[in-house]
């Protein structure tokens, strides 16, 4: 048996269209529920093992990346991040073009960091004004780093007078 219809090719594409929709839309809820309840998948890592974390305020992106760091990555960000928020109570944390950033509300940012193959650099936005100067210079006037590589000791007194003292500055962009 042949069923002829007077509908164009282009008329019927659009019905089935507009009947998948109308389905979707009839969907039950609890179908909708349990495939937005599943486990959001573990963050990417872009070149360099840098992990893709989309762009927040507050302390949750912050830790998704830590989490995401790469092996022994990991542990030197949590310590970072553990060190940062003892010596400025209430640090405002964000992360931004994949990385994380510290800073204080008005004042504007005053620390970064971020993973590369080798190693951790972290990123002090008013460098040249800290005292001793962080090692590691940058094309950027103020701007000085702290590369930390897997077996490097950290000195965690000096990195928090940094801190403390990075935190005292204007930074960089809004805080």
């Amino acid at each position: 048996m042949t069923i002829t219809t007077s509908r164009t090719p282009a008329k019927a594409a659009r019905k089935a269209v507009a009947g998948r929709a109308a389905a979707k839309a009839a969907a039950p809820r609890e179908a909708v529920a349990e495939s937005s309840a599943r486990k959001p998948a573990k963050p990417g890592l872009l070149a360099g093992g840098n992990p893709r974390i989309a762009k927040a305020d507050g302390d949750v992106p912050v830790q998704a990346y830590i989490a995401a760091m790469p092996g022994w990555k990991r542990e030197v960000g949590g310590r970072l991040d553990a060190l940062i928020t003892r010596a400025v109570p209430g640090v405002r944390k964000a992360v931004r073009w994949n990385s994380p950033f510290y800073g204080v509300e008005g004042r504007g940012w005053f620390l970064g960091f971020h993973c590369f193959t080798g190693y951790v650099k972290v990123t002090f936005f008013q460098g040249t004004s800290l005292r001793p100067i962080p090692p590691g210079e940058s094309k950027q006037k103020d701007v000085r780093y702290l590369d930390i590589h897997e077996h490097d000791p950290l000195d965690a007194a000096q990195f928090t007078a940094w801190v403390k003292q990075a935190s005292q500055l204007p930074g960089w962009g809004k805080g």
